[in-house]
């Protein structure tokens, strides 16, 4: 039985199903049908940039400022996470000065858009609230109604793409 590592934290029951559809070929075509379109104008920083500020000028207007908003190639390897909020502190001159980065997997390119911009809604929740707490996935659901299914098909696509790196 393979090891779901991106569904671990979901039920036994659910991995199964998973697993059956991965066995008999029908995950990649279910992912497509709720998805038919794979590409998406987002392939650039700036074009990231942008949805990134559209989206957090229309549900977090009075939050911190973002300096900067990037895709990253290594930020799959690193902690599998897909996404990263950071504040970095500099001193300049005499003064602190504290930036906001959001930094977003370079393999969201190749996903459909809903998945890319629930990375995008979840780093920007962080921006209120640093832990993953009720509070957190509350602002999640505020601002992406859908966020829990998009979780949820962004983990099927990764184990889909794991699946399929395996395969002989």
């Amino acid at each position: 039985m393979q090891d779901l590592v991106y569904l671990r934290n979901y039920s036994a029951s659910l991995q199964q199903q998973v697993r059956q559809l991965l066995a008999d070929g029908k995950l990649e075509p279910a992912l497509q049908q709720r998805y038919p379109e794979q590409s998406h104008p987002v392939q650039t920083d700036k074009a990231l940039y942008e949805l990134t500020m559209a989206l957090k000028r229309q549900w977090l207007k009075s939050s911190e400022p973002l300096s900067k908003v990037v895709f990253d190639p290594k930020i799959h390897v690193i902690n599998n996470a897909l996404g990263t909020h950071t504040q970095i502190s500099r001193v300049q001159g005499g003064k602190l000065k504290s930036k906001n980065e959001i930094r977003v997997a370079a393999l969201l390119r190749q996903l459909p858009l809903p998945l890319l911009q629930m990375v995008v809604v979840h780093e920007l929740a962080h921006l209120r609230e640093k832990d993953h707490n009720k509070a957190f996935y509350k602002l999640c659901l505020h601002m992406e109604p859908a966020y829990h299914q998009l979780e949820l098909d962004l983990r099927l696509y990764l184990t889909l793409l794991e699946h399929t790196a395996n395969k002989p």
